[in-house]
């Protein structure tokens, strides 16, 4: 679900990071990215990626906090402090942070998850010290005062006003995530409720900064033309002078076993096209690494592409939609979710979408899959990959999504064969558990009803 769980700054970032996953190993099961790993002294872990094809690096910081860690009332503050640390530090003024990486022709750029928070910045190799100085800098120093939150403030909210509330296909997907979880703290927006974001103040920032802003609950990754040494010698002389604070366990409320099917409808003068969606509660890697793994097989044959089965039902045999898909993000510290998308025909009845959707899963259900079809979705998946070893920022984006939410460098490196493992057996016990409706909601999104005009009398 790496669409909905981004923010922020980069909100293009999950297609791409979806694109990115492991390269299938060599016999033997010999390492896909080849990470080399430590742990400084205050507990800030260390992963390096090495890639010498080109002499640049992509520098990131993950932090082990996200919206879902965000205290009752709050909601908002996690991506709130994200903006607040591009406004400066004591050494670094306000605003210049992003300008000195841009005058040493870098990029730099920052979102927020439910699960983490991930900054970063793609520079020249030689000027990775530079951005590792500053990045420490503002872990350990950031300025925060009255006048910068009360603007930022107002930034972020009319941030929300335009990705959320003039966009009726957002509005939509933030009406039906909190139907889906009815208890979990991913049912609240990433960027937050608008009248618990007009609340926030400069205590409230100062106070999640402090709390989760520390080395020991960070990830420093680093990827391209670098070598441990070098890294882990740059990264003592920076992060290793800030010393370690106490964090807090990160407890939430779950989502109960069993509910009710729910309905979620939205009508919008600005709707010219229909939608049809059904997200359903789905156990990602830290929940169950067999059932994700199996998932993802899963929705590739099902759901991913023209050669999907859905695309092949609902647009090419039965002519009812202009579109189907599915999609499923395994990367979640709790129960995330497998989503269906289906663009009807402007004349299509969305009942008799629903119905065919409907028949589509019995007869997935009834019918199963055969080891045929699994294994070609098998092959899709590496074959769609193809890029993720050569690329110098994409590695560094798959290790802290890994690492931040439960997994670890070595569930990278024996994805393929997780994969390869998958059976046709395992899809539909994954399939049986996930498609259920009382475990889903069902989202509608319709153009406006046209007023009724009332008759003249005679």
């Amino acid at each position: 679900m790496p669409v909905l769980r981004l923010s922020g700054r980069l909100p293009r970032l999950a297609a791409v990071i979806a694109l990115l996953v492991p390269l299938s190993a060599a016999p033997g099961g010999a390492s896909v990215f080849n990470p080399q790993t430590t742990t400084l002294d205050n507990g800030m872990r260390v992963v390096v990626i090495p890639n010498h094809t080109a002499p640049v690096v992509t520098h990131m910081v993950w932090y082990g906090v996200g919206a879902a860690d965000e205290a009752p009332g709050k909601s908002g503050i996690a991506h709130f402090v994200e903006h607040l640390m591009f406004r400066g530090t004591a050494d670094v003024p306000d605003g210049e942070f992003s300008a000195v990486v841009a005058r040493n022709g870098g990029v730099s750029n920052a979102y927020t998850s439910w699960d983490f928070t991930a900054y970063f910045q793609e520079v020249a190799a030689d000027r990775l010290p530079l951005v590792m100085e500053l990045e420490a800098d503002r872990m350990a120093n950031l300025d925060l005062r009255e006048e910068i939150v009360n603007t930022e403030r107002s930034v972020i909210i009319e941030e929300r006003r335009q990705r959320i509330d003039n966009r009726p296909s957002s509005r939509l997907s933030e009406g039906m995530l909190a139907a889906l979880y009815r208890n979990h703290p991913y049912g609240i927006p990433i960027i937050g409720w608008e009248h618990e974001m007009a609340g926030l103040n400069l205590s409230d920032a100062q106070a999640f900064y402090e709390t989760w802003y520390a080395p020991n609950n960070a990830v420093l990754v680093v990827s391209g033309d670098v070598d441990l040494e070098t890294v882990r010698a740059l990264a003592e002389d920076t992060y290793g002078q800030i010393p370690p604070r106490p964090v807090p366990e990160r407890i939430r409320p779950q989502e109960p076993e069993r509910g009710v099917e729910r309905r979620v409808t939205l009508r919008d003068p600005q709707v010219q096209q229909p939608d049809w969606r059904r997200y359903y509660l789905a156990p990602g890697y830290h929940e169950d690494d067999g059932a994700a793994h199996a998932l993802q097989v899963f929705n590739e044959l099902f759901g991913a592409g023209t050669r999907s089965r859905l695309y092949r039902s609902l647009v090419l045999e039965d002519g009812l939609a202009v579109g189907a898909g599915s999609s499923y993000d395994p990367h979640a510290i709790d129960r995330t979710l497998f989503g269906v998308f289906i663009t009807p025909h402007a004349e299509t009845d969305l009942a008799a979408l629903e119905a065919a959707y409907d028949a589509e899963v019995d007869r997935l259900l009834t019918d199963g899959v055969t080891e045929d079809e699994v294994a070609a979705a098998r092959t899709r998946l590496v074959t769609a990959a193809v890029y993720a070893r050569d690329s110098v920022g994409g590695p560094a984006h798959i290790f802290g999504r890994y690492i931040t939410t439960g997994t670890t460098e070595a569930d990278v490196e024996a994805w393929p064969e997780r994969i390869a493992a998958v059976s046709a057996e395992d899809i539909m016990q994954v399939a049986r558990t996930v498609l259920d409706g009382d475990r889903s909601v069902t989202g509608v999104l319709l153009p406006a009803a046209q007023p009724q005009t009332a008759e003249r009398a005679p």
